[in-house]
């Protein structure tokens, strides 16, 4: 799940499922604190108003004792002098915060709690209310009582007055404890929701930050060899992704580098020992010279003759160094045309032929290639990995009569070039390696019968350059093919 709906799931969670929770139990206890109130005041048919509504809530609970002085007033006002019968009734309102005043003309002679000199004041006169209505007088102000009054006559005449006084300050305990109880029933449920979000949401971003923290911590000392477990599907999952990603690329590179530097340290060692055999060959040879071990002339032109043909040697491994390194480092500028495989081809041939057979060697050519045939090349290095494997063909003969073949085939999209000889072939095992750098089937590394190992890893490499590949097949004792092939130039037709 992705992060933003994350978020949104948990503000819409945060705004509707606490409203939702808090009316249930609103609801519930609701329900509950109003059967409770009606079982202890003894009244019947309460609703949510007699806890919305303290006014509404005091005047039900004080409604029971209004009805009885009510009906004894008008039915009998001689108890209402009867202090028996008005401590009842006034022990009955003082459980719910209230209290009973009884006036007579304008004394009070009966007062069921302490009457101020302010509410002495506010007691409303006779006739001045409804002696009928039960919802009661509310003053405002400091004091804030509810009031209610029931006028009535005592037996020789007198005006007489009863008040219930409730203080509305006090409100119901039930009330009260109800208020209380949902507070702290909303702010239970607004922690609740909230620390679950929070939970639900740290985890989705906590755990997969922990891992990369600690993939983070085993990249920095140094250890690759580790998965980066991603197990969800959001922004932080796609980042754990990348972080495995950029690791297993962290990797392969280390491993390149791993590996580069043990060709490098190879290729050093490689080139020190091929140019310190024509050095030592030198050496010795200069010795000669000097110790006068060439006394005669024919010795002398022997050992300058083999002095050369070693300084020529280290020339040319020296320029195929050179020539490897720009290859490698992509710093050789090829110079691409578009040329016909036929006209190429037979000009090859037509140079190989006289170098050939001027060492005495068969050349034969052969071309299968339709003549409109087109390929991209860049004709000095295309020519150099041909000469370079006619050259090493030519340094592993063995045969009396030596023989060499080139044949150009059409192959598909693909125009196959393929050299020919009847050397010595080269062994199974040895047949994957060698157009590996510096790699050469004569383990003693002989540069006299051998070339400097960078030949044909030369090839492979302009090969590459040209966007196609190159194998061989060999046989022990029955010589070499070599093959390559290189992708036909194709017209893109124009759309008019």
């Amino acid at each position: 799940m992705k992060l933003k709906t994350r978020l949104v799931i948990g503000f819409v969670t945060v705004m509707i499922l606490p409203l939702l929770l808090s009316l249930t139990v609103i609801t519930i206890f609701g329900q509950f604190q109003i059967r409770s109130i009606e079982r202890t005041y003894g009244i019947t048919g309460a609703d949510y108003t007699i806890i919305t509504n303290p006014i509404s809530a005091l005047n039900m609970v004080t409604e029971p004792a209004f009805h009885q002085l009510s009906i004894t007033a008008n039915r009998d006002a001689g108890q209402m002098e009867d202090y028996a019968y008005l401590d009842g009734i006034n022990n009955g309102l003082k459980a719910v915060n209230s209290y009973l005043v009884v006036q007579r003309s304008d004394a009070i002679i009966y007062k069921g709690g302490e009457v101020s000199q302010d509410i002495r004041e506010i007691l409303p006169e006779f006739g001045a209310q409804d002696s009928s209505s039960d919802n009661g007088i509310y003053i405002g102000g400091d004091i804030q009582v509810l009031i209610k009054k029931i006028d009535f006559h005592y037996t020789n005449g007198e005006r007489g007055s009863a008040f219930i006084v409730t203080n509305v300050n006090d409100a119901i305990p039930e009330v009260r404890e109800y208020i209380s109880n949902m507070l702290v029933a909303v702010i239970l449920i607004l922690a609740l929701t909230a620390g679950v979000l929070i939970i639900w949401i740290y985890r989705g971003v906590a755990i997969p930050l922990n891992r990369m923290k600690i993939a983070t911590q085993n990249i920095k000392d140094g250890n690759l060899d580790f998965e980066l477990e991603v197990e969800t599907e959001d922004e932080i999952g796609q980042l754990c992704r990348d972080f495995e990603e950029m690791r297993l690329r962290l990797k392969d590179t280390s491993s390149e580098n791993v590996e580069y530097d043990k060709r490098s340290k190879e290729l050093i060692s490689n080139i020190s020992h091929d140019l310190k055999t024509p050095i030592t060959a030198i050496k010795g040879y200069v010795e000669g010279i000097m110790d006068g071990v060439a006394d005669t002339p024919e010795k002398m032109d022997r050992y300058i003759r083999t002095i050369y043909n070693k300084a020529n040697d280290m020339d040319m491994l020296i320029n195929e160094l050179t020539l490897y390194s720009k290859i490698d480092s992509n710093r050789i500028p090829y110079n691409f045309s578009t040329m016909f495989v036929n006209d190429y081809f037979d000009d090859c041939a037509a140079d190989l032929k006289i170098d050939i057979e001027a060492r005495s060697i068969e050349f034969d050519y052969l071309n299968y290639v339709e003549k409109d045939v087109k390929i991209i090349v860049d004709p000095e290095q295309m020519k150099r990995v041909i000469n370079n494997i006619v050259s090493n063909a030519v340094k592993y003969m063995d045969k009396q009569e030596k023989k060499i073949h080139l044949r150009v085939k059409d192959v598909g999209d693909f125009v196959q070039v393929e050299i020919e000889d009847n050397g010595k072939g080269i062994g199974a095992k040895e047949l994957p390696y060698i157009f590996e750098r510096f790699y050469r089937t004569d383990t003693s590394r002989n540069s006299g019968t051998g070339g400097s190992g960078i030949g044909l890893s030369i090839v492979k490499k302009i090969i590459e350059e040209h966007g196609g590949n190159i194998w061989a097949t060999s046989k022990e004792g029955t010589g070499t093919i070599m093959y390559f092939v290189i992708r036909k130039y194709q017209e893109v037709p124009i759309r008019e």
